[in-house]
């Protein structure tokens, strides 16, 4: 059994969306302080690289979506519960926001059922960054005065009436893991009377190096994305403000490669 006066205490952190300037001063310090670092594998290296404690242990956790090589959440939560039991600063690190996407839920039972003491820190998620980084305004005066977070993927089994509702929403829209399956959320959206001449937008890993940007409407994407593999991580845009990002684009990118490892 556990010591329970030696139980070490286990930081759940976002570390943004790809800069790794981007990180909180909160996070930097327990970058610092951590014995164990379990990372998902959208952290750029250079987060790690720069501000890690020398003598952590660092254990890179995968968790990219589609590919059966990455870590399960049994295996994580066993090593949070491993770790944080012999008395270790765990920092649990994943990509963008703790909370956005992240099914950050599974870590929070896990230290709860064990009796783990935790912390939240949020990290900007990367419909914030990709939207700064782009120069479009998530949501703007006579454009969008609203926004709506939202996945797709096989999984999401939207009902008709959802479909309908977003299909004549007046908000930008913003799909995270959407980009693998443009045409199929593009195709929902006009068959439930979308405009056809609405604004889409691919971001491919919003604020790095990488990052490029890929702009269209709903009726044209499908041929001028055509045979086009998005990189990991994409982000999807749709709503008017996509027009937006000719006029106040400021960040250049377009470099070739991706600064996330591949698992």
């Amino acid at each position: 059994m556990s010591d329970p006066t030696n139980i070490g205490f286990v930081s759940l952190a976002g570390a943004g969306p790809g800069d790794a300037e981007l990180i909180t001063l909160k996070l930097q310090r327990r970058l610092a302080e951590a014995d164990v670092i379990i990372a998902d594998r959208l952290i750029n290296p250079a987060i790690i690289n720069e501000h890690a404690n020398k003598n952590a242990q660092v254990i890179l956790a995968g968790k990219q979506g589609y590919n059966d090589a990455s870590a399960t959440r049994e295996k994580i939560n066993s090593l949070i519960i491993e770790h944080a039991l012999q008395g270790k600063k765990v920092l649990r690190l994943k990509g963008g926001d703790v909370a956005f996407f992240s099914n950050v839920l599974d870590e929070l039972t896990t230290c709860k059922e064990h009796n783990i003491p935790f912390e939240i820190i949020p990290g900007i998620t990367a419909a914030s960054g990709a939207s700064a980084y782009t120069g479009i305004p998530l949501t703007a005066r006579n454009y969008s005065q609203g926004v709506q977070w939202l996945t797709f993927n096989p999984n999401s089994n939207y009902s008709a009436e959802r479909w309908e509702e977003l299909a004549h929403t007046s908000d930008t829209l913003v799909f995270y893991m959407g980009s693998k399956n443009l045409v199929d959320l593009v195709n929902y959206l006009l068959h439930y009377n979308s405009n056809a001449d609405t604004a889409i937008a691919v971001i491919e890993q919003a604020t790095t190096i990488y990052q490029k940007i890929y702009t269209s409407t709903l009726k044209n994407c499908e041929t001028d994305f055509a045979d086009k593999i998005f990189q990991s991580p994409s982000l999807v845009l749709v709503g008017d403000v996509v027009k937006l990002h000719e006029q106040f684009s400021w960040f250049e990118g377009g470099a070739t490669g991706s600064v996330f490892p591949e698992i």
